[in-house]
């Protein structure tokens, strides 16, 4: 070998372990750490849920919230942030609810308006008819009677996730029923206990048929004591703003990838909230986390291979309008977003993440939190659930990883007033944060992807696999994912 060579050889070894020794190592163990100590997250999500507080799509507080936001990932040091444009198809924002029994006893009833459903023309009195559970038994057995009359639901206290989706599964059928007999207006007997109030949407862009309202449920059972004695007489005056279709933000914060920046890791939450509440538990924590995550990025220096993306989206709440209108805006690149990360369920206990139906994800994500103990391939569940902003990433074929939170000290509190900051388990939203930074690294920097884009025919498969169509349907979704409005995987 001539000298010349030998020192090209010797030299090309050199920057061989230079590169090397220069790599990054690996951040999973710091990144778990630095989420259980001192961070920004509580006095963020304080300052998201205190000075701003509920946050409906449309509302001056979502505009507040956006800006707010824009302004944290700006300060971070984030090299790219933007809003980014959606339409939303209705506004609904709620006003007055004024409910009150005249007949045979006078007292006044809490309500809130259910959202999606319209306003009363000024005070409307009249008879108001039990309709039990609200099914097709209930409708029959009251006969001509509902015509003209308010119709009360009786509904069983929510305790499950699977309550809460019956919950929705049952608003499309019974506005279809009160509307076929000519109900007035509808009162929701609240699923909550001490007389809690919640919103409770009951169309997702349309405007439903008639007005409906979520009552007390102490005053739920005491009005049906009191018809099944006789006759009983209620005044409602309900007043929401409504209005037709607008648009809305997203706020987008990106680290470009050190080696793939055309590949994208998302993280995301939603920003907006409904109103009785702050909006703390659904979805404020998890807005924090989101900016928890990317502040660690910053501040410790990490770029992955591939690019990671932190979005908080608007328009969830009333229908997944902020994740559905990022899927069509980025439409031409979702074959190169190799996994969306979502939270979404407060600060609940994260045991795994949920998959979608799709198993051979496990290995992956597996890997990605061995460094976290109990967080093996059987933790991660194949549940498959429309409600969130993994979506349309999911009907895109994208895979898509929701975190599978404890629902139990999540649910009471559900769009109801009681979401707000003291419900808040800062230990558990902290570790949530640490999983996150973990997993949301792990899949950008791992030498290869969690899995492919499915096609349109794999999806479909998928839906089908899950029951998420008989979901869709119910929520109105399916006829836009079988006209390809919805969805966009390849053929």
């Amino acid at each position: 070998m001539r000298a010349g060579s030998r020192w090209a050889s010797v030299l090309a070894v050199v920057l061989a372990l230079s590169a090397q020794s220069a790599a990054p190592p690996d951040p999973r163990p710091v990144l778990l750490s630095r989420a259980a100590g001192e961070t920004m997250l509580a006095a963020d999500l304080a300052e998201l849920c205190d000075w701003i507080g509920g946050r409906p799509t449309g509302s001056p507080a979502l505009a507040r919230a956006v800006a707010w936001t824009e302004g944290r990932f700006r300060a971070m040091g984030i090299p790219r942030v933007t809003r980014e444009s959606f339409s939303v198809p209705s506004l609904w924002l709620g006003g007055t609810a004024d409910v009150r029994a005249v007949a045979p006893e006078a007292f006044a009833v809490r309500a809130a308006a259910a959202p999606g459903t319209p306003s009363t023309s000024g005070a409307v009195e009249a008879p108001l008819v039990d309709l039990g559970v609200g099914d097709a038994a209930a409708f029959a057995k009251a006969g001509t009677r509902a015509a003209g009359s308010v119709g009360l639901v009786h509904q069983p206290e929510m305790k499950t996730l699977e309550q809460l989706f019956e919950e929705y599964m049952h608003a499309a059928p019974l506005l279809a029923a009160a509307k076929q007999a000519r109900v007035s207006a509808l009162l929701l007997e609240s699923t909550r206990l001490r007389g809690l109030l919640y919103r409770h949407p009951m169309t997702f862009g349309s405007l439903a048929p008639l007005p409906a309202v979520v009552i007390s449920r102490e005053a739920a059972e005491r009005l049906g004591r009191l018809a099944a004695r006789g006759e009983v007489r209620v005044r409602l005056d309900v007043q929401n703003q409504i209005a037709g279709g607008y648009r809305s933000d997203n706020v987008v914060a990106e680290i470009p990838g050190r080696e793939l920046p055309n590949e994208v890791v998302v993280l995301g939450a939603h920003l907006d909230s409904w109103d009785l509440g702050t909006g703390a538990e659904d979805n404020g924590v998890n807005v924090a986390l989101v900016l928890d995550v990317a502040r660690a990025f910053v501040d410790l220096k990490l770029r992955p291979r591939r690019t990671v993306r932190f979005v908080l989206f608007t328009g969830e709440e009333q229908g997944m309008w902020g994740s559905a209108g990022y899927a069509e805006k980025h439409r031409a690149e979702l074959a190169n977003h190799v996994g969306v990360v979502i939270f979404d369920v407060g600060s609940g206990k994260t045991t795994g993440f949920a998959l979608s139906g799709r198993p051979n994800l496990r290995p992956a994500v597996a890997s990605a939190l061995s460094v976290v103990p109990g967080m093996g391939e059987s933790a991660h569940s194949l549940d498959g659930f429309d409600g969130t902003d993994n979506f349309d990433f999911l009907l895109a074929g994208v895979p898509t990883f929701v975190a599978d939170q404890d629902p139990v000290p999540y649910l009471p509190d559900y769009h109801a007033e009681s979401d707000v900051l003291e419900r808040v388990n800062l230990v558990e939203a902290k570790r949530n944060a640490g999983l996150a930074a973990v997993l949301v690294w792990a899949l950008a920097d791992a030498p290869a992807r969690p899995g492919k884009q499915q096609t349109r025919a794999e999806v479909e498969a998928l839906l089908r696999a899950t029951g998420m169509d008989a979901q869709m349907k119910a929520f109105g979704q399916w006829d836009d994912w079988v006209a390809g409005k919805r969805g966009f995987p390849p053929k």
